[in-house]
């Protein structure tokens, strides 16, 4: 059975109080209750506070552009259908600059899981509003307010009948835990929106502000799309955490090994010596 000081340990440079520490501690004892060694998976992530995660465990791990974590983990996927291939990034890097590549990711339903460390702020470049931060949301970079209303990636993800949406919250670690498990065991694109604060950036989503809104589903059926759609939209005085929607959906090549494929390599050659 792997343990889970099999994932290492290592000096972080994220502040006190951070939500990522729960989100680490909460993924490696998920990855250990599933017996999965560190050689056994892949942690794409792009730029920002969340997205140095994969560099805190010991795993194999590619560290990307700002917003380009889902093509790599896409192409890893298809290299390697074997390999467990997870996306850790932030609300930032995932919905702003990479939020083409969201879109797109769950219309193809490549068997990935993504977490994404949403704390309604843009964290390491030091607290402008991210897309999910609120309409009014005050930053140093908006001082009269957020004027634009926050994206809510959850009932997107949902509307478009992504395969897995669930939401969770770091201040929640045995949730989360199994949230993650049930996320990784899904075949296709499973999100996970994982709320948690920035103490150093963002004084209105606190640690106090998530846990008196926030409440674990119970008795809610996660192929009645209505009704994911009708939860994946509180967010505001309520806030539902657990597993919205999920769906059976064709998996984007399964079981497809793209090194197996038979070519010519004189045509590749060609094709190649087209370009120069």
């Amino acid at each position: 059975m792997v343990s889970i000081e099999e994932y290492g340990e290592f000096e972080t440079a994220w502040c006190p109080g951070c939500g990522n520490f729960s989100i680490l501690k909460c993924l490696k004892q998920a990855l250990a209750e599933q017996d999965l060694a560190p050689r056994d998976i892949v942690i794409s992530s792009g730029i920002g506070q969340a997205a140095k995660l994969p560099h805190y465990l010991r795993c194999n791990m590619f560290n990307g552009l700002h917003g380009r974590s889902l093509p790599v983990a896409q192409g890893i996927k298809m290299a390697n259908p074997g390999l467990r291939v997870l996306v850790s990034s932030g609300d930032g890097c995932s919905y702003g600059e990479g939020g083409n590549h969201f879109l797109a990711a769950v219309r193809r339903n490549m068997d990935l899981t993504v977490l994404v460390h949403d704390n309604q702020i843009y964290g390491l470049t030091k607290g402008q509003a991210s897309p999910t931060s609120a309409r009014g949301h005050v930053t140093k970079a908006q001082p009269e307010g957020n004027r634009s209303d926050g994206f809510n990636p959850v009932a997107t993800a949902v509307a478009m009948k992504a395969s897995f949406v669930a939401r969770a919250f770091s201040g929640e670690p045995e949730h989360l835990v199994a949230v993650i498990k049930e996320a990784m065991a899904h075949r296709g694109f499973s999100l996970v929106d994982i709320l948690q604060p920035c103490v150093s950036f963002n004084k209105v989503n606190t640690y106090a502000w998530y846990k008196e809104r926030t409440y674990i589903l119970e008795d809610h059926d996660p192929t009645d799309w209505a009704s994911a759609m009708a939860l994946s939209e509180e967010f505001g005085e309520r806030i539902p955490l657990g597993v919205l929607y999920r769906a059976d959906k064709p998996v984007f090549a399964h079981g497809d090994r793209l090194a197996d494929h038979a070519y010519d390599k004189n045509d590749l050659k060609a094709v190649l010596q087209s370009y120069t």
